[in-house]
């Protein structure tokens, strides 16, 4: 019987944390008065029993800490100097590797920190602040653990850090990391090494199941991981835990050690993890609950293992009430007590007609999912159909990868031909879960859509509790369970098709790709040019399957920004695809890099000035010319103003497509293109507000098409630039507001129709 006191003590803290960090002051205040006195009066009159008051006392003191935590941030030197946006002196400790990140004009790279001590407006302060550092990725950042030096500027921060770091010139090194975090580098280092020579997925993917080193990864194998239920998979999670200190305690067993000596193995097996890992709070949290997992797996694992849960919530929220309002942490907790409360008993009732260990391996995946299903419909806005069977298939090649890839690293320290011999079977493992994620992904329905909206999360929910209470009786019999197992294949198995979509007559569609350019220019029965592939290869793919395109003769890529080429996976994936072409100017580098990756070489040229033919389209290269590239290299606007410019033709429709050209590009392509006028334009760069509105009104255009991300950061698209449009007559469309846009050609007529 699992014993669910200490879990509602938990609770309780949870839901304190929430409280001081969503809600005002006051009302944190008068909440917490409120709730304490009408419980304690219930007590007092014997209608609770004084045990309640314990989840009650969990949340006041979270909330106490919490609340001290926040003070401490709003009134550091550190905050009221963001505030001012000051140049300052730092001294940083550094806290976390440096991550690659795309920004707005360029490739970034971000770490966090904490301030030790800073100096400027005159004065200076020792303090203790965290903070997060935005830099160049040419800036030489330093090692995790070290100590540096620097000037930077400082702006105001969201969340829980004091401020953000704009780095100035290159930081000076005060002190190297200390001897535990170059062990674990070497470590690091060393795993990734043993595993060097294999496939490019591969040797990715071992590093970042064993220490959650993720950052060469494929963004379209990410996807499909995400889309089938894999994601826990590519970051430090408990089962990582779990396996490498389960693996050093049969390791200890044999060696003949037991009582103490096994519990201090354990617990040096977890430091030791941890530090490898890195000390981020989604590393400490996994520990948490991999421990969990493990005292779990022991005698009476039940009961002591949803008393540990609950320990360890109330410990983690009280080291860091932050984790309260994360994804991550939810989600952790949510898969742990899912298998801790759900799998036993629908376990117990598979084995009515299966196997004990087939049982098990059905009910623990699935208990994780459902347990989790409504925060990942949430964060996605997907409900995985496929999550369950492929975490069952992927779930045997779990161990060995983790096991293995860790040993070879560690043996690779010691002589590195050993650590690949050892690694060998790591990389074959993975090999497997890919091959799992990428057939999952690619199955015609692996996800549901679903909404991110309070009532499609209702009952969402509604439907889960829904399923748990109904589960045990559904399991137990094999009809039942069979039958519905049955259900869902067919839904995986068969795209429902869309009523009325593509519309009849559709010429060109601009896909709802978030923030981000992704079009379709129909050549011919389901074959499309594809200008530009958004952000996200899962948007792209779907967008392309739902206008049942699965012959792309040409692709366009305007210029390298990410928001205009990482969806390219999606557009390879499952169809024949032609040439791949972009532009004169291979920047940002990073973007080139990635595309010439996916490509298998650079991208072409388009000829320009001439006019070609793909099926239906008429397509013509108007900019960049050969000697009008801009030169400035890795400036936001120099990759932007080196944007491709197409103006296409099918069945009678003029098409200008500007990806993000800016206004003196837009100058110079009205004086060589002078009187031009189209049917159709796509607006430069999401709509923003710098455009040469004369020459984008000049071009009488009668649909204006804006791909916009919705609440995005920039302020896209600009009210004057909309105002400026439809004051020529011209209707604007825009996915934020209108989904998926198709341009239609009617007997002669041109219209537009969206699908939101």
């Amino acid at each position: 019987m699992a014993d669910l006191r200490a879990l509602l003590v938990s609770l309780g803290a949870w839901l304190g944390a929430l409280l001081v960090l969503v809600a005002p002051g006051w009302a944190v205040l008068g909440g917490v008065l409120s709730v304490s006195a009408c419980a304690v009066a219930l007590v007092v009159r014997r209608v609770l029993d004084v045990a309640w008051l314990a989840p009650l006392a969990a949340g006041v003191a979270v909330a106490g800490i919490a609340a001290l935590h926040q003070q401490a941030v709003a009134t550091s030197p550190v905050t009221d100097l963001a505030e001012e946006r000051a140049v300052v002196d730092l001294d940083l400790t550094v806290t976390s590797d440096a991550r690659p990140v795309a920004g707005r004009f360029g490739d970034l790279q971000v770490l966090r920190a904490r301030v030790e001590e800073v100096s400027g407006r005159g004065s200076g302060w020792k303090t203790s602040a965290p903070v997060v550092v935005l830099a160049p990725e040419t800036w030489p950042a330093p090692a995790l653990g070290a100590r540096v030096r620097s000037t930077a500027r400082l702006v105001p921060a969201d969340g829980d850090e004091a401020a953000l770091v704009m780095p100035i010139g290159s930081p000076t090194v005060i002190a190297g990391p200390g001897p535990w975090w170059e062990a674990a580098a070497a470590v690091r280092a060393s795993v990734r090494a043993a595993v060097s020579d294999r496939g490019a997925d591969e040797r990715e993917l071992v590093p970042a199941l064993v220490d959650g080193d993720d950052q060469g990864l494929d963004p379209g194998l990410a996807e499909d991981f995400r889309t089938t239920g894999l994601t826990h998979l590519l970051a430090v999670s408990g089962t990582n835990l779990t396996l490498v200190v389960g693996f050093l305690v049969i390791i200890g067993r044999w060696a003949g050690m037991r009582g103490r000596a096994i519990w201090a193995l354990a617990a040096l097996g977890i430091v030791g993890f941890v530090v490898v890992a890195r000390t981020e709070p989604s590393v400490v949290r996994a520990a948490a609950m991999g421990t969990v997992a493990l005292i779990g797996m022991g005698r009476n694992g039940r009961s002591r293992g949803t008393r540990c849960l609950g320990v360890a919530v109330l410990f983690l929220l009280l080291l860091q009430p932050a984790l309260a309002v994360t994804a991550g942490f939810a989600l952790s907790v949510l898969a742990t007590a899912g298998i801790l409360l759900l799998a036993p008993p629908w376990r117990d009732a598979l084995t009515a007609w299966l196997p004990r260990w087939a049982a098990e391996a059905v009910a623990v995946p699935l208990a994780a999912q459902v347990a989790c299903t409504p925060v990942v419909a949430a964060i996605s806005g997907e409900v995985s159909l496929v999550a369950v069977v492929a975490n069952l298939l992927a779930t045997p090649a779990v161990a060995p990868a983790t096991v293995l890839g860790l040993a070879g690293g560690l043996l690779g320290l010691v002589w590195a031909p050993l650590g690949e011999v050892v690694a060998a079977p790591a990389a074959w493992s993975v090999g497997w879960i890919i091959a799992v994620a990428r057939r999952g992904a690619d199955l015609p329905t692996p996800a549901l859509p679903w909404g991110h909206g309070p009532v499609a999360l209702a009952l969402l929910t509604v439907l889960c509790v829904a399923f748990v209470a109904a589960a045990p009786r559904l399991m137990r019999h094999p009809v039942s369970a069979l039958g519905c197992t049955g259900l869902l294949v067919v839904a995986v198995l068969v795209r429902p098709p869309t009523p009325g979509w593509p519309a009849e007559g559709w010429v060109l569609a601009m896909c709802d790709v978030g923030q981000g350019d992704g079009l379709v220019i129909r050549s011919g029965p389901s074959s499309g040019v594809v200008v530009d592939a958004g952000p996200e290869p899962a948007l792209m793919d779907e967008c392309l399957d739902r206008l049942d395109v699965t012959s792309v003769p040409l692709v366009v890529l305007t210029h390298f920004h990410a928001d205009h080429v990482d969806g390219l996976p999606g557009v390879l994936a499952g169809r024949l695809v032609g040439e791949v072409v972009s532009t004169t100017l291979a920047e940002p580098a990073a973007g080139a890099a990635f595309v010439r990756r996916h490509v298998g070489g650079p991208p072409g040229l388009l000829p320009f000035g001439a006019s070609q033919r793909v099926g239906e389209v008429s397509i013509e290269r108007v900019w960049p010319p050969p000697e009008g590239s801009p030169d400035h290299s890795g400036e936001g606007s120099a990759a932007n103003d080196a944007s491709v410019v197409l103006l296409a033709e099918v069945s009678g429709v003029r098409v200008l497509l500007t990806g993000d050209i800016e206004p003196p590009t837009q100058g110079r392509l009205e004086s060589t293109l002078a009187g031009l006028r189209v049917d159709v334009v796509k607006v430069p760069h999401h709509g923003s507000r710098h455009q040469d509105l004369p020459w984008l009104t000049s071009l009488g255009a009668r649909a204006a098409l804006v791909s916009v991300g919705a609440d995005n950061d920039y302020g896209h698209p600009a009210a004057d630039v909309l105002s400026a449009l439809t004051g020529t007559g011209a209707h604007v469309w825009r996915t934020d507001l209108d989904g998926t846009v198709l341009v239609v050609e009617r007997e002669g007529e041109v219209g537009v129709v969206g699908d939101d």
